[in-house]
């Protein structure tokens, strides 16, 4: 069973690389550290739940569409 913070990150990857995002990008728009996305994204991040809650804004879904 794959980490939880993995998955996570492959979601993230593929919902920024479907709406056409850079890693930087997204950070900008997110308001976040450019160094964080790819953190997130390789599953070395634990992400709270205020990120996970900005995240899911500029993705423009609900938060749990983040863990599918």
């Amino acid at each position: 069973m794959e980490d939880i913070k993995v998955n996570f990150g492959k979601r993230v990857k593929q919902l920024r690389v479907s709406n056409g995002y850079s890693q930087e990008k997204l950070a900008e728009i997110s308001d976040l550290d450019r160094t964080y996305i790819p953190g997130i994204e390789a599953g070395k991040r634990n992400v709270s739940k205020e990120i996970i809650n900005k995240l899911a804004k500029e993705f423009e879904i609900e938060i749990h569409k983040l863990f599918e």
